[in-house]
């Protein structure tokens, strides 16, 4: 199981670097289109929006990885051990149930609707940008499934885990 975590998050650690790494070449590539060439690149400016929204969504699994989404610890910590256990496992639950429901469930349907509407510059359906959406939801809720069986265990953080 740990080494099934480590790999996702190596790859999402390098989808979101790689997304990163684009934007900034293809913002560069604008601004030399823009002021040098005195020709704007439009499909450049298109693409750095899509990937930025990937590279967000990307991240956002990250931290669901490490358990860095909201709460609100000095609460948590008020309560005996075994509360505790059972607020933080509530709090997965309810990552759970967002992925599930807004990232897999409305990200299938936005992404079947946009899939028969065109990008403007680039020419593909938008429909491929929003399958991140889903993807995305489904590494949330496989995280956030990882991180209920470490609470259960008695590991606190993402380091212990590991």
């Amino acid at each position: 199981m740990k080494a099934f975590r480590n790999g996702i998050t190596r790859i999402l650690n390098g989808l979101a670097g790689i997304s990163f790494l684009a934007m900034v070449i293809l913002t560069c590539w604008q601004v030399f289109t823009r002021y040098i060439l005195q020709n704007p690149s439009t499909w450049s400016e298109e693409l750095v929006g899509y990937l930025f929204a990937w590279m967000s969504l990307l991240g956002a699994s990250l931290v669901t990885c490490e358990r860095g989404h909201m709460n609100i610890p000095i609460v948590v910590e008020q309560f005996s051990l075994p509360v505790q256990k059972g607020l933080n496992c509530l709090g997965e639950i309810i990552a759970f149930l967002f992925s599930a429901t807004i990232l897999v469930f409305g990200g299938v349907q936005i992404t079947s609707l946009a899939m028969g509407q065109m990008t403007s510059s680039l020419g593909v359906p938008i429909g491929i940008f929003y399958v991140v959406l889903p993807l995305c939801g489904i590494l949330n809720m496989i995280y956030t499934v990882f991180n209920m069986i470490d609470i259960i265990k008695g590991q606190t953080d993402e380091k212990e885990a590991a």
